[in-house]
């Protein structure tokens, strides 16, 4: 017999620990902010030991209670995805595709609608996170461009989507110097204005740096005019087609290009169906293009670098 305390005293718990309150606990779990301090006075007797601190009119972890919450908060989650995957799988085929949360709204979910004219049978379960946490949910595709941080059988596995081209761009109002402002960067994928200024041959010395830890965020920031952010073209067609932003010295080709990792070796039949629709889709947009630099005069377009992969895949 398993020695674990009520399964609603967790549920109080977690949720209090998770909210910091526990008026926040009862509304989210449609009980009284009485029952929900019942609960946790009970986890706290069974236990044997105090899990918050009094906190002015509120509660705060202590030290025990955050070592517990560590603990529960990771069952519950692979407790939600496990349970989230039983009923997709009750509902009928279905596909988890995890992506960064700015390739998600900018590009995927706009064209989705697409993909279900053409498949309505496949249900896409889309888990939008940011680049550090996309290899931990347990997704049967991802769709990255960055793989420097991925096991090297991950990469081996990788399937080759669409080139991706960077520049870097800024707001009309940006009264900055581009080449020694304010640059943004992103959190977790800073080697991009590395890769950047090696393939084009420019050098962007900052004179600040701003970081976020998603790209949409460094997209606002550089539609802000708070400095000049390096993006992908297809995350911002609209805003430099409409003249929000400016990409001086046009875009460039990286070396790999946005990739699908599929979680086992073998592809399921769906996953085959959505990566062959994502390849043609892509393939459908246009290349990067010539912007105009500040001077009114284009800027040159950077050629792609090809190679092939280890695989014999081609690779942009």
């Amino acid at each position: 017999m398993r020695t674990l305390p009520p399964m609603s005293t967790l549920r109080a718990f977690e949720a209090t620990a998770r909210t910091g309150s526990i008026t926040r606990a009862a509304e989210e779990l449609c009980r009284t902010h009485g029952a929900i301090s019942r609960q946790l006075r009970l986890l706290q007797e069974h236990a044997g030991t105090t899990l918050f601190d009094k906190d002015g009119t509120g509660v705060r972890l202590n030290e025990r209670g955050q070592g517990m919450y560590d603990v529960v908060r990771s069952v519950f989650d692979q407790l939600e995805q496990s349970y989230g995957r039983l009923i997709d799988q009750a509902r009928g085929p279905s596909l988890h595709v995890a992506c960064s949360a700015t390739f998600a709204m900018r590009w995927l979910v706009p064209h989705m609608v697409d993909f279900y004219r053409l498949r309505p049978d496949i249900r896409i379960r889309l888990s939008m996170t940011s680049a550090r946490e996309m290899r931990t949910e347990g997704a049967d595709v991802v769709i990255a461009w960055d793989l420097t941080s991925y096991p090297e059988p991950d990469r081996q596995r990788a399937l080759h989507l669409a080139p991706v081209a960077f520049g870097p761009v800024c707001a009309p109002s940006y009264t900055g110097s581009v080449r020694s402002g304010v640059r943004i960067t992103h959190d977790f994928t800073s080697s991009a204005w590395d890769q950047w200024e090696a393939l084009s041959g420019q050098r962007i010395a900052p004179a600040g740096e701003l970081t976020f830890p998603h790209t949409h965020l460094c997209i606002e920031a550089a539609l802000s005019g708070a400095g000049v952010a390096l993006i992908e073209q297809r995350l911002i067609r609209k805003e430099l087609r409409d003249g929000q932003l400016l990409a001086p010295y046009g875009f460039a080709q990286f070396e790999y290009g946005l990739m699908a990792v599929p979680a086992a070796r073998e592809l399921p039949k769906d996953a085959e169906v959505f990566i062959a629709w994502l390849r043609d889709k892509l393939a459908d947009e246009p290349g990067p293009e010539a912007c105009e630099k500040p001077d009114g005069k284009p800027a040159a377009r950077m050629p792609p670098k090809r190679r092939k992969s280890p695989a014999g895949r081609t690779k942009a």
